[in-house]
């Protein structure tokens, strides 16, 4: 095999302009551009890690957010809770200081009622007491029964200041003895006598009747009031009953 230099040669010549073309030419403004697009490649991949690290700062801050929420909502449902607690405790207390009120309302109001109702049974036992006593008492009369009203008027006359007794006694003052029936004019002059014998005067003088009284013999003047009777005794045996039942 005989081999041609020139040829080879000159072929070699043409590989090495070729490849010089393709360098000068060609592989220079691709390699250019692949530098573009790997720089524009890197800025793209730059960008995306800076957003890629301001997402999970984001997340992070959410994240971060939501858990203070968390435990904001936590603290308020907590609040909420005690304050329900409170609020709970707060009513039962005032439930039972109410019930307790009530209670002893009707306690009191139950107390009152028994003893208004012992008033009222007491007083209408009194009355009825009394009345019966008047009853029996206007049955008794007599000339004994009078002259013991007469006595016991004598006995209240002296027991009169002195200056009460004159007052009774002046000429122009009039005495008024009041009887439950009728006196006898014997009777009447009886206790005229008496009555003057006890002012020490012989004091005006007038008789008057009073069923009411039951049985007695009461003097009246301007100055004077002597209650002997047996209508005057009952009243004060009520009033001081009835005082009685109510302390």
């Amino acid at each position: 095999m005989k081999i041609d230099w020139w040829t080879l040669g000159i072929q070699t010549i043409n590989v090495l302009v070729l490849v010089w073309l393709l360098g000068r030419f060609f592989w220079r403004p691709v390699a250019g551009m692949i530098a573009q697009r790997r720089a524009a490649a890197k800025e793209l991949l730059d960008q995306a890690e800076a957003s890629r690290a301001e997402a999970a700062a984001s997340l992070a801050e959410i994240a971060r957010t939501r858990a203070g929420f968390a435990q904001e909502r936590d603290a308020i449902i907590k609040a909420a809770a005690e304050d329900a607690d409170r609020l709970r405790a707060q009513q039962i207390d005032q439930a039972a200081k109410e019930a307790d009120a009530l209670k002893a309302a009707a306690i009191l109001a139950t107390e009152q009622a028994r003893i208004s109702a012992e008033k009222s049974w007491s007083a209408q036992a009194t009355r009825l007491a009394v009345d019966i006593a008047a009853r029996l008492a206007a049955r008794l009369d007599g000339a004994s029964v009078q002259d013991a009203f007469l006595d016991w008027l004598i006995i209240e006359i002296g027991k009169l200041p002195d200056s009460v007794r004159e007052a009774a006694a002046l000429p122009d003052a009039t005495l008024e003895a009041v009887s439950a029936t009728a006196l006898s004019p014997a009777a009447q002059e009886r206790a005229r006598a008496r009555i003057a014998t006890a002012f020490g005067a012989h004091p005006h003088i007038r008789f008057r009747v009073d069923p009411a009284l039951i049985q007695g013999l009461e003097l009246h003047g301007p100055d004077i009031i002597i209650a002997n009777s047996w209508h005057a005794d009952l009243a004060r045996i009520l009033a001081d009953i009835t005082n009685d039942d109510r302390t």
